[in-house]
């Protein structure tokens, strides 16, 4: 990578398995489930995904499946959270929590955009 962090957005459906009476069950978590992405190696990034009426942010690819934690978190929290699987070891605490800042953001834009409509 270039070190240059860009936001790739795309459109994903929430798979989150809803019961009546308001119980959730968590979505099948895994690399090709996001909506927006940081790419910060070839193989790996900081994504965010639909997740019981939030977005959940953590690791495209993980050791331990399903460590994230909510976009309403603050990035350091998000990031010190999830860290344990960013699988390379020249993958810096700061560039995740740098990414995971552009997601947060780009996430409000969106939101934004929404309700202008």
């Amino acid at each position: 990578m270039n070190g240059q962090l860009v936001v790739e957005r795309r459109g994903q459906v929430d798979r989150t398995v809803r019961f009546a009476g308001g119980a959730e069950l968590t979505p099948m978590v895994g690399p090709d489930y996001w909506c927006w992405r940081v790419r910060l190696t070839e193989t790996q990034a900081v994504v965010a995904f639909p997740k019981f009426s939030t977005i959940g942010i953590g690791f495209q690819q993980e050791e331990d499946w399903n460590t994230n934690l909510p976009h309403t978190s603050y990035a350091d929290e998000i990031a010190d959270h999830i860290f344990h699987n960013a699988g390379d070891p020249t993958i810096t605490k700061e560039a995740v929590s740098r990414a995971i800042q552009l997601i947060r953001e780009d996430i409000v834009r969106c939101a934004l955009a929404e309700v202008a409509r």
